[in-house]
């Protein structure tokens, strides 16, 4: 435990940052959690729906130096990526369905 005045006023200090920090973290993994959750069950429009919130917190979270800024940038660039491939794939899909449908 903290002696001086000093070393104790910066623990109050480091419990209070560390809650602020967890908060932004813990934002962040439910937030991509979910948009990824969306995906892998083919709900591409709720993710999307989704994106600007993770932008958003992502941001928050570089801006005050919870996260490194290309740190929040990759993630933004991956998640998207995700969106953007998954969305591409059903329209895939949907050619190929169209297409066997006027074969017959």
């Amino acid at each position: 435990m903290p002696v001086t005045k000093s070393a104790k006023k910066a623990l109050r200090q480091n419990i209070k940052r560390r809650l602020r920090n967890l908060t932004y973290k813990k934002k962040i993994k439910t937030l991509l959690k979910q948009i990824r959750e969306f995906v892998r069950e083919k709900k591409i429009k709720e993710a999307r729906e989704l994106l600007p919130q993770a932008y958003k917190a992502l941001d928050k979270a570089a801006k005050e130096n919870v996260i490194k800024k290309n740190t929040a940038s990759r993630k933004k660039s991956r998640i998207t990526k995700l969106i953007n491939s998954a969305e591409e794939k059903e329209k895939e899909k949907e050619k190929e369905q169209k297409q066997e449908q006027e074969k017959k």
